[in-house]
C-alpha cells in the first residue's frame, strides 16, 4: 500500500525543484539583464531587458571557476555582459573591439585594429568636438595591444561610454555571456510621468536580437 504525501511536503518538493531549476537556467543557461543607462545607445537603450546566454563561450562552474568546456570567442562585434574590472559585484554591458594579440589605436575618434580602420556599423557620437590624447581618451587613444586571454570592450555610444579606453581590459573569464534578445523594454521616463504604463511599453523592440 503506498503512503500519500502531506499537501505541504508536495508543495515543498514543488518548490525546491523549481528553485534548483531556476538556478541550473541562471547559472549556465540564460540570465536576464537589464539596460540602466545609456552607453550603449542607440543599440540599447534604458529600459530594455535581455536575456544573456551563458554558454556562448562555454561553462564554468560557479564558486570554483572550474571550465567544464570552452568554446572560441568572444569575438569582435559581440556584445557582451562582464563583471567591471574595478568592482566584480557590478556587470556592465559592451562591445567587443579587440581580442588577444589586437592592437587598437583611436585617431580622432575613428578606430583602428591592428592598423586598419574597421568597419564601425553601431559607433553613435553626440559631438563632433575631438578631445585631445592630452584631455582625456575619449577620441585619442594608444595604440596598445591586447594582452592573450583578455578583451578591449567599448560602447556604442562612443562619447558617453565608460569603458576599455578609460579603465582597461577584461579578462575572458569574467566575461559572463553573450546578449541575445530584448524580450521586454519600457521608456522608464514614460512610466513614470505617464498616467498609462501601457504607453510606456516599446513594442516594437520586443523580441529584437541583439546584434
Amino acid at each position: 500500500m503506498v503512503k500519500n504525501k502531506s499537501v505541504f511536503r508536495e508543495y515543498l518538493e514543488a518548490i525546491i525543484v523549481a528553485v534548483l531549476l531556476a538556478l541550473f537556467v541562471r547559472t549556465f543557461v540564460v540570465q536576464a539583464f537589464k539596460i540602466p543607462s545609456g552607453s550603449m545607445l542607440p543599440t540599447l537603450q534604458i529600459g530594455d531587458h535581455l536575456l544573456v546566454t551563458k554558454f556562448s563561450y562555454g561553462v564554468t562552474l560557479p564558486i570554483t571557476g572550474t571550465v567544464l568546456f570552452s568554446r572560441p570567442g568572444p569575438v569582435h562585434g559581440d556584445v557582451v555582459v562582464f563583471r567591471f574590472p574595478r568592482d566584480r559585484s557590478l556587470d556592465y554591458i559592451k562591445r567587443v573591439i579587440g581580442v588577444g594579440g589586437d592592437t587598437i589605436e583611436i585617431r580622432d575618434k575613428q578606430v583602428f585594429v591592428n592598423g586598419q580602420k574597421i568597419a564601425d556599423p553601431h559607433a553613435h557620437y553626440t559631438s563632433r568636438d575631438i578631445m585631445s590624447a592630452a584631455g582625456g581618451p575619449r577620441d585619442n587613444f594608444g595604440p596598445v595591444t591586447v594582452p592573450v586571454g583578455k578583451i578591449f570592450l567599448m560602447g556604442d555610444n562612443r562619447d558617453n561610454s565608460f569603458d576599455s579606453r578609460f579603465w582597461g581590459f577584461v579578462d575572458l573569464p569574467e566575461v559572463l555571456g553573450k546578449a541575445l534578445i530584448i524580450y521586454w523594454s519600457w521608456d522608464v521616463d514614460k512610466a513614470v510621468f505617464s498616467l498609462s504604463r501601457y504607453a510606456s511599453i516599446r513594442w516594437d523592440r520586443l523580441g529584437d536580437f541583439v546584434h
